[in-house]
C-alpha cells in the first residue's frame, strides 16, 4: 500500500508539472510508452527493482532506452534515482495514466482474451464498455490461453465474462446444483 500511495503522489506531481509547462500530451505519451515497455518485459521490471544494480547504471539505461522522452519525464528518472524510488516507475506510470483518464472521463477497462485482439474485436469491446458504463474507455489488453475463446472484461468492480471457460464453469455449477438420481 505504501508503494501505491507514493506512486500516486509522484504521478500527481508529474501531472501538475506537465500541466504547468503545457506539455501534458507529450508526458502522457511518455508514460504510456514507459508503462507498455515495462509491462511487456518482466526482466526490465526486475532490472528496476534489483538492489544489486548500481543507480547510475539504471539511470543511464533508462535514458538510453527512453532517449526520445520529454524533459519532464527524463527529470522524473533523476528524481526517482535520487530518492531511491526508481522501483516505483511501473506504478507511477500506471497511476499517471489513471489520473489522466479520470480527468478526461475515460474509464480503464481490462480485457483478457485467449488470443491477441484484432482491431475489429477491440472496437467491439470498446463499444461494449461504452454500453455498460456510458463512458469512453482505455483498454488494458491481456492474453490468457486458459480462456479458450471469448473474453473477460473488467471495469472497476464490474466483471463481464464472455469466455468459453466461463461458460464451462457456469455449466459445471448448473450440473452440480441439479443433481439427478
Amino acid at each position: 500500500m505504501t508503494g501505491n500511495r507514493a506512486a500516486y503522489r509522484y504521478a500527481k506531481a508529474l501531472m501538475e508539472t506537465a500541466t504547468e509547462n503545457q506539455q501534458m500530451t507529450q508526458v502522457e505519451a511518455d508514460m504510456r510508452l514507459i508503462n507498455q515497455s515495462i509491462s511487456e518485459s518482466k526482466e526490465f521490471e526486475n532490472f528496476l527493482k534489483s538492489p544489486v544494480i548500481n543507480k547510475e547504471v539504471k539511470l543511464s539505461t533508462l535514458k538510453s532506452i527512453f532517449d526520445s522522452v520529454n524533459e519532464i519525464s527524463s527529470r522524473l528518472f533523476n528524481v526517482l534515482i535520487e530518492n531511491k524510488r526508481i522501483d516505483l516507475l511501473p506504478q507511477i506510470s500506471r497511476a499517471f495514466i489513471e489520473l489522466v483518464d479520470q480527468a478526461n472521463n475515460v474509464v480503464s477497462a481490462e480485457v483478457t482474451t485467449a488470443t491477441p485482439l484484432t482491431p475489429e474485436m477491440e472496437e467491439k469491446v470498446l463499444d461494449k464498455v461504452k454500453e455498460l458504463t456510458g463512458n469512453q474507455a482505455s483498454l488494458i489488453k491481456k492474453v490468457d490461453e486458459k480462456l479458450l475463446g471469448g473474453f473477460l472484461l473488467t471495469i472497476g468492480d464490474l466483471q463481464y465474462d464472455a469466455s468459453i471457460a466461463g461458460k464451462f464453469k457456469s455449466l459445471k455449477n448448473t450440473f452440480k446444483q441439479n443433481t439427478y438420481i
